[in-house]
């Protein structure tokens, strides 16, 4: 279910004071929050959201790996119980959900950044096997409501030149399409000095059903694709929690 986030190698876990830091287990954070220890009450919020959303703390999931990482952290007096990160207590967690075909797609946010991302079929999907399958437009509207505050880079836009080429069969980008909106949505933020004034993916994706001008079904050779053109454009190797190849994957699994 989760779209888990590959670990930093051990020996990078710890800063010098010993503290396990956001950076340190949730590798696609990036800024001021990455350089920051895992506070208590970070971890406690984080599993309230969890159980508000899914009835329970997921395993394996951010809360579970924010209270580990936590509990190390005040073990070693880095952080104390009652403590929160300063960016967390001002921007918060948050846990949200897009709607598609049979189901949700819920992601997890701590500082605005997303750390998770899940499937949630319906239960009623789940039980009789819903025959509605979500498209490629549809995911890629996902990917933008979930991550839709951040700037679009060179691998988002790889990403979604490699969806639309799925979605229509035309290799290249189409003139005004989805893909060369992105790509020039990259280049134009690659200049850019303000976070605030570049292009997001909520800019570039938003109504990307009707922007394409054909569509199928989210299928796993279409996620492995999409992840491939994304991954290979960054320079971690990591695709982007909530992003555009987390979303298809998602989509893949739900459709199956």
């Amino acid at each position: 279910m989760s779209q888990a986030q590959p670990r930093r190698p051990a020996s990078s876990e710890q800063g010098q004071d010993g503290a396990i830091r956001y950076g340190d287990v949730f590798p696609a954070v990036s800024g001021g929050l990455a350089k920051k220890p895992v506070a208590p009450q970070d971890a406690a919020t984080m599993q309230s959201a969890e159980t508000m959303a899914f009835g329970e703390t997921i395993k394996g999931g951010p809360a579970a790996t924010m209270q580990s990482a936590a509990a190390r952290n005040e073990r070693m007096g880095v952080v104390a119980h009652d403590q929160a990160t300063d960016v967390t207590a001002v921007q918060g967690v948050s846990v949200s959900e897009t709607r598609v075909p049979g189901g949700r797609i819920v992601t997890e946010f701590v500082a605005g950044q997303a750390v998770g991302q899940y499937l949630e079929p319906d239960d009623a999907a789940a039980a009789a096997g819903d025959e509605t399958k979500i498209t490629i437009g549809e995911a890629l509207e996902a990917a933008g409501y979930a991550a839709g505050t951040r700037p679009v880079e060179r691998s988002d836009a790889a990403a979604i030149q490699a969806a639309e080429v799925r979605a229509t069969g035309m290799d290249g980008n189409i003139p005004g399409g989805l893909a060369a909106q992105a790509q020039s949505a990259a280049d134009s933020n690659a200049w850019g000095a303000r976070d605030g004034d570049k292009a997001t993916l909520g800019d570039v994706l938003s109504n990307a059903t009707a922007k394409l001008v054909a569509d199928k079904e989210v299928e796993a050779d279409v996620a492995a694709r999409v992840a491939f053109a994304e991954t290979r454009n960054k320079q971690d190797v990591t695709a982007r929690p909530g992003g555009v190849a987390a979303s298809m994957a998602t989509a893949a699994r739900l459709n199956k």
